[in-house]
């Protein structure tokens, strides 16, 4: 891995993650009721309770909005969560401003056009593997999975190598 990726990564302190094509896939299911349902991976689920036990925030901010959304955020601890959003860099300032953080402290996951000033902006951006190719152009890292199928794992355990937290929070396991 190229050092000035591992450099970014290492001064992480807060996550900004994507929902649709980032958490899931992209597809989205619409039964017959009109509920809404989305397919999460289980790894990215882990990925993400292994940054908060490391002390990494992790915030969801999503152009649609959806129940499946706020109770996944539930499940894996994640107490901030935007949906409805349209422009992402205002909400991106906020989240910013509210942490006290700096932009090379901040990473985001993103796949599609909307993500993009906000992946320019922070300090360590990142394009999941099916994201579009100006997607991708934006961002420093590129992940070799796709959204939903374990991009965001992926990232996490970079994080966590990267800023000296694997072992203290993967100990147990090994």
């Amino acid at each position: 891995m190229d050092e000035s990726v591992l450099k970014a990564a290492s001064q992480v302190r807060l996550l900004i993650t994507d929902v649709d094509g980032v958490m899931t896939d992209g597809g989205i299911i619409i039964d017959n009721q009109g509920n809404e349902l989305k397919c999460f991976h289980v790894r990215d689920g882990h990925g993400i309770k292994l940054l908060l036990r490391a002390g990494i925030g992790v915030v969801i901010v999503t152009g649609r909005e959806s129940e499946a959304v706020s109770r996944r955020a539930a499940e894996l601890g994640i107490i901030e969560v935007y949906q409805g959003v349209k422009v992402k860099m205002k909400t991106y300032e906020r989240v910013i401003k509210e942490h006290r953080l700096k932009d090379e402290q901040m990473a985001y996951i993103g796949d599609d056009i909307v993500d993009v000033p906000v992946l320019r902006r922070v300090g360590f951006s990142v394009a999941v593997a099916d994201a579009e190719d100006y997607v991708k152009d934006a961002a420093i890292m590129v992940t070799k999975r796709g959204g939903g199928r374990g991009a965001v794992r992926e990232v996490a355990d970079l994080l966590l190598r990267a800023g000296g937290y694997w072992d203290a929070v993967t100990g147990r396991y090994f």
